[in-house]
């Protein structure tokens, strides 16, 4: 209730001195888990990444060049995906369910990439937005619709502050951002009217790179989502305001993509990261070796909390609409362990410690106890090859019960030579083994 009385009183000025003193909405602190959907005008193509005009335009890929040159007619532009961009078979109530067996507890959708195109009606981009070219709907809108009307799941929105294209960007870019004509007619407006249309919970910046917060006026809408939007007891927002504020400043930091220090942090932050390793859109041409194995993504999310961060895990629709089988292959497995370990996931803190001391592959969480203690949680990323799993992290009392998530009864246990604890692991059927990648 303090925290909640200080979100709704306090008053913030638009300066990040100020901005940094608002306590983290609890909600994103124990959601752990999210899913980040990159969806958009690149998902035609689905060849390279969403970086895909770049590559083309600026030949940083030959590979790019030589498929644009085989496929396409030499006057081909960017804006001539968009008739392409169909989304005939998107189907957000099928969405909201995948993404609910996932486990996730927040998703965040992307509304406009670099390319400009919007993927809600918006009035500020004009003729260049899913209503008017393509799908000729509000795609955010129906997203919206069905996690609220189906599921608890938190909606974020990933928003460009850039683009490539837009005459006015460049312009204020040849200035040296000494003018504000992009920003005031295009990306400001457009951020409002996301928040005020679609109410999200995450506000997740992206292409702020070139220009200082100041260019964007960052601080200045931060301020009014914080003290005047209908979000402002809830909403988060990343770090990626302006050049120089990556990692410094925001709710939770992302610092760079996939990133996963290893070591715990102090401030909230975020990994943000793909199940295709090559790119956030959809590929054709992904190669089976590309996706990663629902091992390593239930290491990336083990790892992550344990260090104080929530994990987005990135999928990348088709260019109509489609989550393809093997994306939602990967979500619901994840959904499946986080059935049956989410206790050491979802609202957990980190432990003391968040490796152990003498055997690798364990990643410790812990959560306050109905009695008034603590259980500590340790996810072991691999069998112990004999049936005793030795801990040297934990110090064991008298007092301390060892179970593991999904096994009915404790185990046996005995203190180790070290000081740690060595817990004896029962023959346990394997019909009746919880998890098939980690153990709690």
């Amino acid at each position: 209730l303090t925290c909640l009385a200080s979100l709704t009183s306090a008053r913030y000025t638009p300066d990040w001195s100020s901005l940094d003193k608002r306590p983290l909405p609890q909600w994103y602190d124990e959601a752990k888990f999210g899913v980040f959907i990159s969806w958009g005008l690149f998902s035609v193509p689905s060849f390279g990444s969403e970086w895909f005009w770049e590559s083309w335009q600026g030949s940083k890929e030959k590979e790019v060049v030589d498929f644009m040159k085989k496929n396409y007619r030499p006057d081909f532009t960017y804006a001539d995906f968009g008739p392409s961009f169909t989304a005939e078979f998107y189907d957000p109530n099928q969405w909201a369910d995948i993404l609910q067996a996932a486990g996730a507890q927040y998703i965040v959708l992307i509304t406009k990439h670099h390319d400009g195109f919007t993927n809600w009606p918006s009035k500020y981009s004009w003729n260049w937005n899913s209503m008017d070219v393509g799908p000729k709907r509000d795609l955010v809108g129906e997203l919206a619709n069905a996690l609220r009307n189906k599921t608890k799941i938190h909606l974020g929105l990933y928003h460009s502050l850039f683009e490539w294209f837009h005459p006015l960007y460049l312009r204020d870019k040849a200035n040296g951002f000494k003018t504000q004509d992009f920003v005031a007619r295009k990306t400001m407006p457009e951020l409002y009217e996301l928040v005020n249309a679609y109410k999200p919970d995450i506000i997740w910046s992206d292409g702020e790179w070139e220009a200082p917060d100041t260019y964007w006026n960052s601080t200045e809408f931060i301020a009014w989502l914080y003290n005047e939007s209908p979000v402002k007891d809830t909403i988060v927002v990343n770090d990626r305001w302006g050049s120089g504020v990556e990692c410094h400043h925001g709710d939770f930091y992302t610092c760079q993509d996939r990133y996963n220090p290893g070591v715990l942090v102090k401030h909230k932050w975020e990994n943000a990261m793909t199940i295709d390793g090559g790119s956030w859109g959809y590929r054709r041409n992904t190669q089976l070796s590309a996706y990663l194995p629902p091992e390593k993504l239930i290491e990336e999310l083990v790892s992550t909390v344990s260090c104080g961060g929530n994990l987005l895990l990135n999928v990348g629709p088709t260019h109509d609409g489609r989550i393809v089988p093997i994306f939602e292959e990967r979500l619901r497995q994840m959904g499946s362990w986080l059935k049956v370990n989410g206790e050491a996931i979802y609202g957990s803190k980190p432990w003391v410690f968040q490796n152990d001391t003498i055997t690798p592959n364990i990643w410790y969480t812990s959560q306050k106890s109905a009695s008034g203690g603590w259980d500590v949680y340790a996810s072991v990323l691999q069998w112990p090859k004999t049936n005793v799993l030795s801990l040297g992290a934990p110090k064991p009392t008298v007092q301390t019960q060892v179970s593991m998530l999904g096994v009915e009864g404790n185990f046996e246990w005995k203190k180790g030579p070290a000081g740690g604890i060595e817990i004896l692991i029962p023959a346990i059927p394997i019909n009746l083994i919880p998890s098939t990648y980690a153990w709690v």
